[in-house]
């Protein structure tokens, strides 16, 4: 099949991180300068939207990942699990010589809190003119986790030029944030992420306003364990989080993007890809790391479907 041919089949593309996670189990977080045995040891994939992408790729959605890593072991191991998991990977950038992103994460307490410690690595960053989304005639969506912020605010403007959806993991408020907000259609945030708008004691419902004020046409704020709350013109919609065995949350927020992104493609409304993203992400947090326990289409309409008859949340 011929590049072209094989472009056309994309219907997302993931602009942003990907690294190899290195996730360390301990019964409870040291004090500085003290030490703590490891009772599990693990290297797997992560990073925000590669994650998004091998959750929709595992929902039955082809995907492309554009992203910047070098020729070391982290970054023949990243194009290797994209490979593995059917995500494109023929625009991603490869620079030889540098070092790939990577994280150490501390998984503490009944497996329910993670302490994460990353590198970016030495790679550059993705430019505006690394990126060409021109490419992908029939992609419906751009994913974003907003770290290369130059190339994202680019890539984000002839998106809407060519009627894609834009959608943007909004993870810390950084210089050029606000750019990006105002040119994305969805906006999925962490709790923290409008604070310096309105800040550290303000209300989600404040917050989601705030956001909402920026530009896009829907906000959903992600917030762990109680689950989600989101704004478009309708009004707020609230969807609790699914109650699991949880042995790791690493992930979960980049699982209900990607699964949030799944729901879009099927033109389904606000609380039932709220609902969908959140049942994906409870269950990706079965297993350790970002990426092992994401659940494929008919895992997630089986538990679904079983919730309807034990509680929706």
């Amino acid at each position: 099949m011929g590049m072209a041919k094989q472009l056309e089949k994309i219907q997302v593309i993931g602009l942003g991180q990907a690294c190899v996670d290195y996730l360390g189990t301990l019964p409870s977080y040291p004090q500085e300068d003290g030490k703590a045995e490891l009772t599990d040891l693990q290297t797997q994939c992560g990073g925000p939207a590669s994650t998004a992408l091998v959750t929709l790729s595992r929902l039955g959605t082809p995907t492309s990942f554009l992203g910047s890593i070098s020729d070391d072991p982290s970054g023949l191991r990243i194009i290797e699990n994209l490979k593995n998991e059917n995500v494109d990977v023929s625009c991603l950038k490869v620079t030889p010589g540098h070092t790939s992103q990577f994280a150490f994460i501390a998984i503490t307490g009944k497996m329910e809190k993670r302490t994460i410690f990353w590198h970016r690595g030495s790679v550059p960053h993705l430019r505006p003119k690394d990126v060409n989304i021109e490419s992908f005639s029939k992609a419906k969506i751009l994913h974003l986790d907003g770290l290369m912020i130059e190339a994202s605010i680019d890539a984000a403007t002839r998106a809407k030029t060519l009627g894609m959806t834009v959608v943007l993991d909004a993870g810390t408020m950084r210089e050029g944030s606000k750019k990006l907000v105002a040119l994305v259609d969805i906006l999925i945030a962490s709790e923290t992420f409008a604070i310096p708008l309105v800040g550290i004691e303000a209300a989600n419902e404040t917050a989601l306003r705030a956001l909402h004020g920026l530009g896009p046409k829907q906000v959903i704020i992600t917030l762990g364990q109680k689950g989600s709350i989101g704004l478009n013109d309708q009004g707020i919609v609230r969807q609790e989080a699914f109650r699991v065995r949880a042995k790791d949350t690493t992930g979960a927020g980049d699982v209900y993007h990607g699964a949030y992104i799944y729901g879009l493609l099927q033109d389904w409304d606000m609380p039932r890809c709220m609902r969908f993203a959140s049942a994906t992400a409870a269950l990706k947090c079965k297993k350790t790391g970002a990426q092992t326990g994401i659940p494929d289409l008919r895992t997630v309409h089986e538990f679904l479907k079983a919730h309807e008859f034990n509680g929706n949340p």
